[in-house]
């Protein structure tokens, strides 16, 4: 059982990784994709924004169609769409076209980190899962540190539609897992209509964090989305507790809690991404240099595991979220400090321990959310999850892009080094209640962590 969840968390990983690498590499091929299609460069990161949009919208959607059909169909879906998107837009004729693809391709990469959880979380259990967590949290963080290496790397040798291709390579890992994919649901039918108000008030969420570095049109297209929507999800949610969003998910304190406090890691994370080769390339150095430059954090990634999983088993999941929010806020300061004084190494030192903080705190948020419900729900509870954890990445991306341009990266990164003591507050009940069951206290429940 060992070696099996070892295989398929790895695979898994790699799977993870190669979706993540749709904005990683993705970002350096920015420059060339401006000049060959005829935009400027700013109009071209709209190739990032919309495939974030689309991976983060839409996770709970599929979370929601596993709980009904099984892992098997919503992954062979996804891994389509998103193999689909990587070929058109290697091939688009022009921007719009490419922004098209750009959407399937986020809308089907999407599948990749719920299906993935999801998978783990039926088959195994206790510390092997604890582990298999860990490792695929580990090699989906190293396989996106190293995305800006091999973006350009390939950019270099073959341009930019290259980069755009990469994910196809997550056909080639299917097969591998096909063994560990079951296809064994509640045979409920999908409340689309449920589906449709979450999928969209998300996407206010995450336009309206976008906003200040994509313009005002956009923050209002994200304040009505959220405003229409909001109520239209809570009434849907009266009116069918047992439909696409279910009652006893979205009330419940472990799911909520755990999830608004593991938001910061991305944020961290994706914050970094941006700031890092803005600071080193506005300093003269090359994007494939600045890529070589993260690839001790792909080590850290691959090592991660080893001490997550067995920290996981030992202090459960709250603990362990509450550890990475900590070194998650020491990663920003740290990288504040690197960005100020443009010092590289103290830069490569802030996304060494971001990665470290990744690869501990995604597991523990999949742990403790996957222990807090019923198997029936387990699905979209963890596609909630991930849609929170990856609007955290949103909201890093948008202060570093919009509030660096007013007072600087150094200090959007000083901004951010706070958001992990928000998450922790989120957590205090829950540590509280732990901290009383230990020392013979309470016996208030709070889900299995």
């Amino acid at each position: 059982m060992a070696k099996d969840a070892r295989r398929v968390s790895v695979l898994l990983g790699l799977l993870f990784g190669l979706a993540g690498m749709g904005s990683s590499s993705a970002a350096i091929a920015l420059p060339l994709i401006s000049q060959d299609l005829g935009v400027s460069v700013g109009v071209s990161t709209w190739t990032i924004t919309l495939y974030a949009l689309m991976l983060a919208v839409t996770t709970a959607v599929y979370g929601r169609v596993a709980d009904l059909v099984g892992v098997r169909l919503p992954l062979l879906v996804g891994v389509a769409l998103m193999t689909s998107g990587a070929i058109v837009s290697a091939l688009a004729p022009n921007f719009e076209v490419l922004l098209v693809a750009r959407i399937f391709q986020g809308a089907g990469a999407a599948a990749v980190p719920t299906m993935g959880v999801a998978v783990l979380s039926a088959r195994y259990h206790g510390e092997i899962r604890g582990l298999a967590f860990g490792r695929l949290a580990g090699f989906a963080a190293a396989l996106s540190c190293l995305g800006p290496l091999i973006g350009g790397i390939v950019e270099h040798q073959f341009g930019w539609r290259a980069v755009m291709a990469l994910p196809i390579l997550g056909l080639l890992v299917i097969p591998f897992l096909w063994h560990a994919l079951h296809n064994e649901g509640t045979g409920a039918r999908l409340d689309i209509v449920g589906a449709v108000l979450v999928a969209a008030t998300a996407a206010g969420a995450v336009l309206l964090v976008q906003s200040p570095s994509t313009g005002v049109a956009v923050a209002v297209a994200g304040v009505l989305l959220m405003a229409l929507g909001t109520p239209a999800v809570v009434l849907r949610v009266r009116r069918r507790p047992h439909g696409f969003l279910p009652a006893s998910v979205i009330t419940n304190p472990v799911v909520v809690r755990s999830a608004l406090a593991a938001m910061a890691i991305p944020a961290a994370w994706f914050a970094l991404l941006i700031a890092i080769p803005a600071v080193l390339v506005g300093d003269g150095w090359e994007p494939w240099q600045v890529g070589l430059l993260m690839v001790p954090s792909a080590a850290v990634g691959l090592i991660t595991p080893r001490f997550a999983g067995p920290l996981l088993n030992r202090v459960g999941a709250t603990n362990t979220l509450a550890a990475s929010g900590a070194i998650v806020s020491v990663a920003m300061l740290v990288a504040a400090v690197g960005a100020h004084q443009t010092w590289a190494p103290v830069l490569l030192v802030a996304v060494m321990l971001a990665t470290a903080s990744f690869g501990m705190g995604q597991p523990a948020l999949s742990a403790a959310v996957g222990d807090a419900v019923h198997a029936d729900v387990r699905g979209v509870a963890l596609g909630v999850a991930t849609l929170l954890f990856l609007v955290g990445g949103s909201v890093g991306s948008a202060v570093v892009g919009g509030l660096g341009d007013v007072v600087g990266i150094d200090w959007s990164l000083v901004v951010l080094a706070l958001l992990p003591l928000a998450g922790l507050s989120a957590l205090a009940p829950m540590l509280r209640a732990r901290t009383g069951r230990a020392t013979g206290l309470t016996t208030v429940p709070t889900g299995r962590d």
